[in-house]
């Protein structure tokens, strides 16, 4: 089955939704068009002039970038100037370019995620909540035998789920009433006569960013030709969302023990510490790219030792006051992390629900630092 441009949008705006961005970024679908399918897909951390040659010597026709590919408002488009250059590069060759930036740092199962997944941490907590997860109630009357048809749909799409709990749902019985009029071709009942049906009152709730999906699943999988359903907003707390994560090293080790086995994990080039060697870690914060302005929640959330990029000479004397061990493993290192977890979310989501397209990850190296 062919995989349509519109329909990958949906999956990774179901990882990360473009509200989760913060104001000043540029994300989502930043050159081509929604329409059409979807041969080949590369994911990558930035979007460069080899990126687009690879991609095209590939057959790839969507890039994911977790940089954004434009991220200023353009004022003039001159192909004789790089990004200019680029853009008709991209549009000859039928490549989209779709940006998942600052969303995708803050979403569960985003950059952050990926960070403390790789350095082994657990019972891991955001580091600086940017807000939480809205739900909603979805409320559906169905005749007595298809509710579990529309269970399953609910759940499948995204509803009824609390925690590592699915199909959650109510359900009670009653009887429904409808008079099919002209034009109609009722599931039961006459034209012109009120019809008195057995029917189960089926509610749930669900994340206020799918709704439309399960909505959608729902009414497909309801066997009436009209289907009388209600959606309440909630005020449960639900999952916060933000920067950083911070959690527990399995067995404690030395900020030097620590230093090696990050920059193994990492596969840093380099690794700037301040703190002491000797000094024992067991909580680890972590921020991948640019962390400089998390240490002070690092050190409010008991963290040894923060892990992230691009610190600042200041910044780090500021870590060395509170006490906060730094591991500044770059920006590249830190966040590169993602394009792997994306890549098994994508191919999951792409397998169950019946695509082959091809994912790959690129090779090229964009990180404009070396080392000697």
């Amino acid at each position: 089955m062919q995989l349509n441009a519109q329909t990958l949008i949906s999956y990774l705006e179901e990882l990360a939704p473009k509200r989760l961005a913060f104001d000043w970024d540029n994300v989502g679908l930043q050159l081509g068009s929604p329409q059409g399918t979807v041969n080949k897909i590369l994911l990558t951390l930035d979007v460069n002039s080899a990126v687009l040659h690879e991609a095209k010597d590939e057959g790839v026709d969507f890039i994911v970038t977790h940089h954004p590919f434009i991220f200023r408002p353009v004022s003039a488009l001159r192909t004789d100037l790089p990004l200019g250059s680029m853009i008709k590069t991209a549009l000859n060759d039928n490549i989209r370019i779709y940006a998942a930036h600052t969303n995708l740092d803050v979403a569960a199962g985003g950059v952050n995620d990926a960070l403390a997944a790789r350095l082994g941490l657990t019972d891991t907590k955001v580091l600086r909540i940017s807000g939480r997860q809205q739900y909603e109630k979805i409320v559906v009357f169905v005749p007595q035998g298809y509710q579990d048809n529309v269970r399953d749909a609910l759940s499948a799409a995204g509803a009824g789920w609390i925690g590592n709990y699915s199909h959650c749902t109510f359900q009670s019985q009653g009887t429904g009433t409808f008079m099919p009029r002209e034009g109609t071709n009722p599931f039961s009942g006459q034209q012109g006569k009120l019809e008195y049906a057995d029917e189960l009152r089926l509610e749930t709730i669900v994340p206020s960013s799918m709704r439309n999906r399960v909505v959608s699943a729902m009414k497909k999988a309801h066997p009436y030709e009209e289907v009388a359903y209600d959606v309440y907003p909630l005020l449960n707390e639900g999952e916060p969302y933000g920067l950083g994560r911070v959690g527990k090293l399995q067995e404690a080790c030395t900020l030097e023990e620590f230093a090696s086995y990050t920059k193994k994990q990492l596969q840093a080039d380099t690794l700037r510490i301040t703190g002491d060697y000797t000094k024992t870690i067991n909580k680890v914060a972590v921020c991948g790219g640019a962390g400089g302005d998390m240490i002070h929640a690092a050190s409010f959330a008991g963290a040894d030792v923060l892990v992230t990029g691009d610190l600042k000479y200041h910044e780090a004397q500021e870590a060395e006051t509170v006490g906060l061990a730094i591991i500044d493993a770059g920006h590249d290192a830190t966040e590169r992390v993602v394009v792997p977890a994306l890549r098994t979310y994508l191919e999951e989501k792409l397998r169950t629900n019946g695509y082959s397209t091809t994912i790959m990850e690129s090779a090229v190296e964009t990180a404009p630092w070396r080392y000697f």
